[in-house]
């Protein structure tokens, strides 16, 4: 099954920049989930499994290379066209 989410991090920090393009070049290593990224937030996209390890994965090592940061994730079971623009 697919799985598609919308991620928003916000660190808690005066330098949020660096976090967040961190956050996002760690996602661009899985090879197997597509990503979007725009001003408001990163859509990712593939197998539910691997989309929810990766989130895990990588929102734990953004806490511990960071420190304090809020995540907001939303999901929709199944796949979302991600280059879709109106």
């Amino acid at each position: 099954m697919k799985l598609t989410a919308e991620i928003s991090m916000y660190p808690l920090k005066d330098n949020y920049i660096d976090p967040i393009k961190w956050f996002i070049g760690r996602v661009d290593g899985y090879p197997n989930i597509e990503r979007r990224t725009n001003a408001m937030a990163t859509q990712v996209c593939g197998e539910y499994g691997e989309v929810m390890q990766m989130l895990a994965t990588e929102m734990e090592a953004a806490h511990q290379k960071w420190g304090k940061a809020v995540f907001v994730v939303k999901f929709i079971g199944g796949e979302l066209d991600l280059s879709h623009q109106e």
